[in-house]
């Protein structure tokens, strides 16, 4: 059995959704197919796909293989692809994963002159506001923010980012202003999360680790856009990065506060496995990121300049 051939067909029968149809995508016949997929089953040791008449569905172990089988073939496109063309010339398709924000304002508008630059490359940019598991969901680049636990990825620090809290004059008016970071106790503060439950932001206090303050808040939110959107209409006090709340607090929409007791700065970085540091086509986009990004501060002043 031809092992990346038969992983060949076993992906793109779950990802067509049937065994005849992924004869018909590859192309092969249904015999052929189904035998590879048998094949793979007996090689394993285990059943990969509980088949009906109307479709397939995959077995824990199955989905186990799946997504391992993704990531190994798309690191042998990659090697061909380096192998077999000008490694001058990047080309393929790049999984970029980044915070919805972060990426829809500050990484987006970089794409159009890379695409441009790299006619033969195209990029998959997804926003997501988790930690991707990026074997497993066969991302090629993950920018991440905040301290990185050890771990076998490859890491390049792109800036600082700085949190910091503000609200609007109409809500300062209404409720005061807070002093001290215990001060919040009194307020209505809008917290960045998926759901509901304890929140708590952490200020300086002159040690390494900071103080953690328990917060409360009436409105929960997990997009960082709305939050600051609801905080300029007076509903409460916002924690964001300095860069969005840039113009915002130039037009006197919203107010700095507790600037004295702002936490250090959290590093940004972009992160990649250790087997694609040598594709041309990662270092490109590592490489132009740095570039655009360099002496433009596109963080509010945080940027990296290494």
């Amino acid at each position: 059995m031809d092992l990346l051939s038969a992983m060949t067909t076993f992906v793109r029968a779950v990802d067509a959704g049937s065994l005849s149809a992924a004869a018909r995508s590859l192309p092969s016949s249904l015999t052929s197919v189904s035998r590879q997929v048998s094949a793979l089953e007996e090689h394993f040791g285990t059943r990969l796909l509980l088949r009906t008449t109307r479709q397939l569905a995959l077995t824990d172990e199955g989905r186990i293989l799946y997504e391992r089988a993704k990531a190994i073939l798309g690191e042998v496109r990659e090697i061909e692809a380096a192998l077999s063309r000008d490694r001058h010339q990047p080309s393929g398709r790049i999984r970029v994963a980044s915070p919805s924000l972060m990426g829809r304002l500050v990484i987006a508008p970089l794409l159009a002159e890379f695409l441009r630059r790299y006619p033969a490359l195209s990029v998959d940019l997804l926003l997501v506001d988790r930690a991707v598991d990026m074997v497993e969901e066969d991302i090629h680049l993950a920018i991440r923010v905040g301290r990185l636990r050890d771990s076998q990825l490859v890491t390049r620090k792109l800036a600082d980012l700085r949190m910091i809290v503000c609200a609007s004059p109409a809500y300062l008016a209404a409720r005061g202003v807070p002093h001290a970071p215990g001060d919040l106790v009194h307020h209505d503060c809008l917290v960045f999360s998926d759901a509901p439950g304890s929140a708590e932001w952490r200020f300086a206090d002159g040690s390494k680790a900071g103080r953690k303050i328990r917060i409360s808040g009436r409105l929960w939110m997990n997009s960082l856009d709305a939050l600051a959107v609801a905080a300029k209409e007076g509903a409460g006090i916002v924690r964001v990065p300095s860069w969005q709340a840039e113009s915002d607090l130039a037009a006197g929409h919203l107010v700095r506060l507790l600037a004295d007791y702002e936490p250090a700065p959290a590093p940004l970085h972009l992160m990649f496995q250790p087997s694609r540091l040598a594709s041309p086509k990662i270092r490109a986009f590592v490489d132009y990121l740095v570039e655009r990004w360099r002496g433009t501060d596109p963080f509010g002043g945080h940027a990296n300049q290494q």
